[in-house]
């Protein structure tokens, strides 16, 4: 699994330029995003290939400790949430993330996006400290992108997936 990290993300990990992974971008890789709302930590971890967007609210720096098994275990939660099976987007396996820059602006364009997203509704309901992120995921996995000129929602790209395997 190639997680590619923002600069930000990059600065609260402590990873430098030279120990990320020099692989060519892939459908199958996940983009990873720091965001402050509210003075407090939160990320955004999306699919490239599917836009399939995972938001955690409140997060602390301990808990990015061993960044892999936190990764797996919140794509295999977030799957589980919407009936989907574990590897429905590729092979996971804690032990086999590896860490790059990010390759695609389309790609983050869709995540400034999200993130905008998450902000009204947090805000909508009452604050970081009473967010329903079940409900917040759900409404960004169904939210509109223009991909390549079609409106699509994450879980199209999702089932178009399903269907060509």
């Amino acid at each position: 699994m190639i997680l590619r990290c923002t600069a930000k993300m990059l600065t609260l990990l402590g990873v430098r330029a030279m120990a990320l992974a020099d692989v060519p971008p892939s459908d199958d890789d996940w983009y990873l995003n720091l965001l402050w709302i509210e003075r407090r930590k939160c990320l955004l971890l999306t699919h490239v290939g599917t836009l399939f967007p995972i938001f955690v609210a409140d997060i602390r720096k301990a808990d990015l400790r061993l960044i892999g098994p936190y990764v797996v275990s919140l794509v295999e939660e977030h799957l589980r949430s919407e009936g989907l099976a574990a590897d429905t987007l590729g092979r996971l396996d804690p032990d086999g993330v590896h860490l790059a820059k990010t390759a695609s602006r389309s790609v983050l364009g869709v995540m400034n996006d999200a993130a905008l997203h998450a902000r009204y509704r947090i805000e909508a309901m009452g604050g970081i400290n009473r967010p329903d992120t079940f409900f917040l995921n759900r409404f960004l996995r169904r939210a509109l992108h223009n991909r390549a000129g079609d409106y699509v929602t994450p879980l199209d790209l999702v089932a178009q997936r399903l269907r060509f395997e």
